[in-house]
């Protein structure tokens, strides 16, 4: 087991992960407005789909939507926390019968057949955090997949200025006072975190070059007892196009969700998401301006990207 994945097992199984990460939606606006365009991409993406796939579930955000729309799911994740709690909320829904919970890691889906899915799905980045395998995990994935794979996964060009806003996730708070522990440290700690703050142009510059974030530090931080954040590796748009195509994906199509949201302020944001009419309305023209392929590669946090199998 490479560092990576080691790194992302022992980050993903924290005990408080499953409680905390299927409250996202509730707590960031980013987490709203991303899964209701992955939503948009996954209901546009269901004729003729029996079985599906979901690599790196989570808690069960699309898995128990596909189920309750009468699918057959295998929800495969590398977290148990988030499998007990993708369990829990699956038993709410009355799909379990139609859900099949597996833990492990993208790096080996050995255990499923060629084309043994209608849909493969892996949002939120997981195959990111799969590097330096992120391209062998790609084609595993399309490998077990029979019609359609989507996935999501770290954009470049929207990470980037992250290395340059130690508060870039301040924006997208829902409520400031609300008790969640990531909102609690980002909220209390943002004065020392600008006074911290130096720009690294030679840091940014090489994670333009080569999309990897992280290295020794989190591998000597893991070997000290820590919990990391995972090796993440960033695509560029052309190139997670490339590989899906010498993958077999063809009609590839592709978008950058959050995109135009990151470029208002929060003040706004907050207002949008608390008026139901408005925020069904920025939510509908955020779906369409974060497809435009002038936009695609600045998405929040992640690079969507769909394909049909020949």
């Amino acid at each position: 087991m490479d560092y990576s994945q080691k790194i992302a097992h022992r980050l993903w199984n924290r005990p408080e992960k499953g409680e905390l990460e299927s409250h996202r939606e509730e707590t960031f606006i980013d987490d709203i407005i991303q899964k209701d365009h992955l939503e948009r991409q996954v209901l546009s993406s269901l004729e003729g789909v029996e079985t599906v796939f979901d690599g790196g579930a989570g808690c069960g955000r699309f898995s128990i939507l596909l189920a309750k729309r009468g699918l057959r799911v295998t929800h495969f994740d590398i977290s148990q926390p988030m499998l007990d709690k993708a369990r829990e909320l699956a038993e709410a829904q009355g799909v379990l019968d139609r859900m099949e919970f597996v833990q492990g890691a993208l790096e080996d889906l050995s255990a499923y057949k060629d084309g043994q899915f209608d849909l493969v799905l892996s949002f939120d980045a997981p195959v990111s955090y799969t590097w330096p395998n992120q391209e062998k995990v790609l084609g595993e994935l399309a490998r077990i997949c029979r019609k359609r794979m989507l996935v999501s996964v770290t954009s470049r060009l929207g990470a980037l200025p992250y290395r340059a806003n130690p508060l870039q996730k301040n924006p997208f708070i829902l409520d400031e006072t609300s008790p969640d522990s990531q909102v609690r440290w980002l909220v209390e700690n943002a004065g020392s975190l600008i006074e911290r703050f130096r720009f690294d142009r030679e840091g940014t510059e090489k994670l333009l070059k080569e999309g990897v974030m992280g290295g020794q530090w989190e591998i000597d931080e893991y070997e000290r007892g820590g919990t990391p954040w995972c090796i993440t590796y960033s695509f560029l748009p052309d190139e997670l196009q490339g590989i899906l195509e010498r993958q077999g994906l063809q009609n590839i199509r592709m978008a950058g969700p959050g995109a135009y949201a990151r470029t208002l302020p929060r003040e706004l944001l907050v207002k949008l998401m608390g008026n139901p009419e408005q925020k069904r309305d920025f939510l509908d023209f955020c779906y369409e301006y974060d497809q435009n392929p002038y936009v695609l590669g600045m998405g929040k946090d992640n690079l969507f990207a769909a394909g049909e199998k020949g």
